[in-house]
């Protein structure tokens, strides 16, 4: 049986990643690993043992090109709209909540929100088959 670690993005900018996850994910930096080329820095928190790794190339100077594969990555929160309040009042720009159906029955309330590197994360309420 496979166990889920981690998830790595490429980020551009140290400090403004590690400040976007801390404040709206309240992620902390389990781990920073230096190497000659590049910087992984891992954040996690106490709800889930998985990880996003961010990765930082030297000398990178332009934004990463995202292309059209990428999709999200999520996290599930207790009280959707107290999250999304908080994180607008942080100064980030939460897009609005939207609720999702399956034959219509209540599947998923959520919103998305762009991590400075314009990586898509949705953030859903609890609940259902998201715990």
């Amino acid at each position: 049986m496979a166990k889920a670690v981690h998830m790595m993005v490429r980020v551009l900018e140290e400090e403004r990643s590690v400040a976007f996850y801390s404040t709206v994910f309240g992620l902390t930096v389990a781990q920073r690993v230096d190497f000659p080329d590049f910087t992984l820095i891992y954040m996690s928190n106490a709800e889930a043992s998985f990880e996003v790794e961010l990765t930082v190339n030297k000398g990178r100077a332009e934004p990463y090109d995202l292309g059209n594969g990428y999709g999200h990555l999520a996290f599930v929160v207790e009280d959707l709209a107290a999250a999304r309040a908080r994180i607008e009042a942080a100064g980030y720009s939460p897009k609005d909540i939207k609720q999702m159906t399956h034959d219509g029955q209540p599947f998923g309330r959520f919103f998305f929100i762009e991590d400075p590197d314009g990586y898509k994360i949705e953030v859903l309420e609890r609940g259902g088959r998201f715990r």
